[in-house]
């Protein structure tokens, strides 16, 4: 089999409010982003996060919708420490991002937060959390 893993699409509302945020949390997308109807962002390990405007994906499929109710997907994002996860989710929100979760200390041994991109999707911010002795 050849396909593989290669990129993450998504379809947002406002590109410019989407580039913004996806900026704050890191995402190198090219200048003048905000103006086009589909862009890219590189991410490390060779995957893409491709976003595309309500109006590009019509201008394929004419009979396109956006989803209603409750989002089913997110992107999840390691940060290198817990304390790293409560800062960027204080700068994030601190910018206006709206949010799901507020940090806190999973069961299953991470820090956790979610934030909430512009169009409601989850964006997941964790770390592990510190083994004891270590």
């Amino acid at each position: 089999m050849s396909a593989r893993f290669d990129a993450i699409g998504m379809v947002v509302s406002d590109m410019a409010a989407s580039v913004a945020f996806y900026r704050r949390l890191g995402f190198a997308f090219p200048e003048g982003a905000e103006e086009q109807g589909h862009v890219e962002a590189g991410l490390p390990g060779g995957l893409r996060l491709l976003l595309d405007t309500e109006e590009v994906v019509r201008s394929f499929h004419t009979g396109w919708e956006p989803p209603s109710g409750g989002g089913r997907t997110s992107l999840a994002l390691r940060c290198d420490s817990p304390a790293e996860v409560d800062t960027l989710f204080a700068e994030m929100t601190d910018a206006g991002s709206g949010f799901e979760l507020k940090p806190w200390d999973a069961v299953w041994g991470q820090r956790y937060a979610v934030l909430l991109d512009p169009d409601g999707n989850g964006v997941d911010l964790f770390a592990p959390l510190a083994v004891s002795g270590q």
